[in-house]
């Protein structure tokens, strides 16, 4: 287990792929950790590409600070731990909160950000009102009371009836409780359609179908900020389609390290 001692949290990540290789940064989304990524990882060439994963704070082996936390802070941690690793550019891919601090990594930092993939996100993702009522509600009955409804949103209705869904369900409530609201927070108080129309890199936008947490439509609309941006929609998968049709987001990805960034 790794763990980077960072001035804001104390950050586990994982490394894997080629120690010499282009580095891809993998940042998960709301209540899940890195692991959200191993299908992935399994199907990405063993050579070539550096391949590095982090818990972000209040979540998976990571620490969990008092929140509530800022994108600013989430940005942050993701600064140092490229810091820390020595990293000086990258390809980030960023789903739901992870594509919000990758937008924000890359408006921050664009000499490192060198291509972002941006899955099942938004610039702005929500009102705030919603978060607020969300926060309230697990503040009183934890994350158990509305797991079943995120797991809606997360995944589509097939994949909803097999037992490979009851292992999301625990990583959910898992979750620290302080960990999950301060990025609740964190998200209700951001809006970065200002900073993300001012990027200049290559970007893609992966949409699911299914998904009820950051519909299609969003992720389209956000990837449209940066011109000469690419969007594709998987079918037939929710909010996290890296679990539901690996194989299938690995091919858009490794079609854009080609195509976009030339890797």
């Amino acid at each position: 287990m790794k763990i980077a001692s960072l001035p804001g949290a104390d950050i586990h990540w994982r490394e894997d792929g080629d120690p010499d290789g282009t580095p891809v940064v993998f940042a998960n989304s709301l209540g899940t950790d890195l692991r959200l990524w191993d299908n992935v990882i399994d199907l990405l060439p063993e050579t070539g590409l550096r391949l590095i994963r982090f818990d972000k704070r209040g979540h998976g082996l990571s620490s969990c600070p008092r929140g509530p936390y800022s994108m600013d802070a989430l940005a942050s941690d993701a600064e140092h731990l490229l810091d820390h690793l020595e990293i000086g550019s990258c390809m980030f891919v960023g789903l739901s909160i992870g594509g919000m601090i990758g937008q924000l990594l890359a408006h921050r930092q664009p000499k490192r950000i060198k291509g972002l993939v941006l899955s099942n996100t938004g610039a702005k993702m929500g009102e705030a009102a919603m978060w607020q009522d969300r926060i309230s509600k697990i503040r009183v009955g934890g994350i158990e009371c509305l797991a079943d409804a995120i797991l809606d949103r997360w995944f589509s209705a097939d994949f909803r009836h097999t037992a490979d869904c009851l292992a999301w369900r625990h990583m959910l409530v898992r979750t620290p409780v302080e960990g999950y609201l301060g990025c609740c927070e964190a998200i209700a108080g951001t809006d970065l359609t200002d900073s993300t129309s001012e990027l200049s890199l290559p970007v893609l936008g992966i949409g699911g179908s299914e998904d009820l947490a950051s519909p299609p439509a969003m992720v389209r609309g956000t990837a449209d900020l940066v011109p000469g941006s690419r969007y594709v929609e998987i079918s037939g998968v929710g909010h996290l389609p890296c679990v539901e049709k690996p194989d299938v987001f690995t091919g858009h990805l490794m079609t854009f390290l080609k195509e976009d960034l030339h890797v």
